[in-house]
């Protein structure tokens, strides 16, 4: 394990369904991954947050994320477009993605890894299912892989 896991990171997830946050929520609580986990509700409170918009302007409560967890079905800016948003921009396409979606369709996952995706995954339709999940994405993206550190603003 490498001396930086132990930093928290913030995990984001952009999530409109409140049971599927807090099926998320209690997922990452059983891999002990949920030290710092912030959520928002569709893509344009994603982008709010990223840009440090309205309630998300103190960088103290909206710390930057190391790692998004987005869901594509979302009313008002729904996840597709706020990927594309987020990669396009210099300053947040660093920030790993992971699409955390019902959603199986090629057209989608063709479309998402296009858009600079770093990763697809279906919800599982069990909650045993998404811990599995949970306990695998936070080993790969905690531990195996090397982020880039946070910028210091």
């Amino acid at each position: 394990m490498k001396p930086e896991a132990a930093r928290p990171i913030t995990i984001l997830l952009a999530d409109d369904d409140p049971d599927d946050r807090l099926l998320t929520k209690q997922a990452l609580e059983e891999n002990r991954l949920a030290n710092d986990l912030r959520f928002v509700e569709n893509g344009e409170e994603l982008l709010d947050y990223l840009y440090r918009l309205g309630k998300y302007r103190d960088p103290a409560s909206s710390p930057r994320p190391g790692l998004i967890l987005l869901d594509l079905n979302m009313p008002k800016k729904d996840g597709r477009e706020a990927l594309e948003e987020i990669k396009s921009n210099p300053d947040l396409r660093q920030i790993p993605i992971v699409i955390l979606t019902t959603s199986k369709t090629e057209e989608d996952i063709y479309r998402s890894y296009n858009l600079g995706v770093n990763s697809y995954i279906a919800k599982p339709v069990t909650f045993q299912g998404l811990v599995e999940v949970m306990r695998t994405l936070g080993k790969y993206w905690f531990e195996i892989v090397e982020l880039p550190p946070e910028k210091h603003e």
